[in-house]
């Protein structure tokens, strides 16, 4: 079952301009088949290395151009999986697109931190880089059809988005329980020479039970035995290998803002449900309000991360306690959204906010009109 990932044309249209394509994102996410999708559709002469295999490895590090040209041959796209294993692979794919402009480079690398911070510096000017996340609401809707996507809305809260989830949900808290236990923490465990890999877990079920919360880096360490700067690495880790990601507290006109604030969501609500070992249904779980939470936001950030939208994420909360659930800020322009799961529940927004930001948009989101946000970067639906 092959289901088009929204990000596939756009790399396709952005081939052959002299640039190298990087392409990362968490594991298991689906980047090596979309490679194998955009071979297929643009049939050129291709050849596909992987960076695990020891050979290739030997192969690119230290290498020449001269080798280089022998590896390529006639192949006119050139793709180096699980590019982050190979020593010096910045410099050699810096000797590729300088010594083979009309060859096209494609590289793929399972986290951010590891295949940013080695191709970065070498490829300055001279790569374009893509983020590839579990399946999002867009590309599942347009896949299985608008309503039965819709259907689905308990599955995606519980089990998530993560593509062999998707296709084969017959094993899909099995498949959960394994991408939790063998490649939640792998990235972190190689790069970092993290010695107490249990207080690293029990900083990821902390997490995971805080959901949508305001998390102090001071609790966070006394509740796992970390200290704080450990607990503000960890966390960096964790976001630069797709597991979570934070959201900062908007403050520009009041004084009574919070400024410091932050929170953490989960890239994918199937992987904080494996964290804590729970797939129980919606209608008996007392969490059901930050898994909604989470899915929306999650799905905002797919959204705008696939249609190359530059817009900043927050929430914002004042010191009395007066609170919006998710802000979004693009060319000074603001979208305030509540999201409750409950389309009965009323909701009104802070009159402080309103009088401060006169001219920010206010959307209430629930499981009824959801979808028509996650279509669309603008007007979804009501506005109120």
């Amino acid at each position: 079952m092959i289901i088009k990932r929204e990000l596939e044309d756009l790399i396709v249209s952005r081939m052959f301009k002299k640039k190298i394509i990087i392409i990362y994102g968490p594991r298991q996410s689906g980047k090596t088949t979309i490679v194998k999708n955009i071979l297929e559709q643009v049939d050129l002469p291709s050849i596909i290395l992987n960076g695990d295999e020891y050979d290739i490895r030997d192969e690119f590090s230290n290498t020449n151009s001269a080798k280089l040209g022998r590896v390529i041959g006639n192949n006119k796209i050139v793709v180096i999986d699980e590019a982050q294993r190979i020593s010096n692979i910045g410099l050699t794919l810096k000797i590729m697109v300088d010594n083979f402009p009309d060859v096209q480079i494609i590289a793929t690398g399972s986290s951010s931190f590891e295949l940013a911070n080695i191709v970065s510096e070498p490829l300055t000017g001279r790569k374009l880089e893509y983020l590839i996340l579990p399946f999002s609401f867009n590309e599942l809707s347009r896949h299985y059809g608008y309503i039965e996507e819709k259907r689905c809305l308990e599955e995606r809260l519980i089990f998530g988005n993560y593509p062999e989830i998707v296709v084969s949900p017959e094993l899909r808290e099995e498949y959960m329980h394994q991408l939790a236990d063998s490649y939640l923490y792998k990235d972190i465990m190689i790069w970092n020479n993290i010695k107490k890999p249990e207080k690293l877990e029990r900083l990821v079920k902390t997490l995971a039970l805080q959901l949508g919360n305001e998390v102090s880096y001071n609790e966070l360490g006394q509740i796992t035995g970390l200290d704080n700067e450990t607990v503000e690495k960890y966390i960096n880790l964790l976001e630069k290998s797709f597991v979570i990601f934070r959201l900062g507290s908007y403050n520009r006109n009041l004084r009574t803002e919070l400024k410091k604030s932050k929170k953490i969501y989960f890239y994918d609500n199937g992987l904080r449900n494996a964290v804590l070992n729970n797939f129980s249904p919606l209608q008996s779980r007392q969490d059901i309000g930050a898994l909604w939470e989470n899915y929306f936001i999650s799905e905002r950030k797919k959204l705008l991360s696939f249609r190359k939208v530059y817009a900043l994420q927050y929430f914002w909360r004042t010191t009395s306690q007066q609170e919006i659930d998710y802000i979004e800020e693009k060319d000074e322009k603001l979208s305030a959204f509540e999201i409750k799961w409950n389309p009965a529940k009323r909701i009104s927004f802070p009159r402080s906010f309103r009088n401060a930001y006169k001219t920010a948009e206010v959307f209430k989101i629930n499981r009824d009109n959801y979808a028509d946000f996650l279509e669309e970067i603008g007007d979804g639906g009501s506005q109120s």
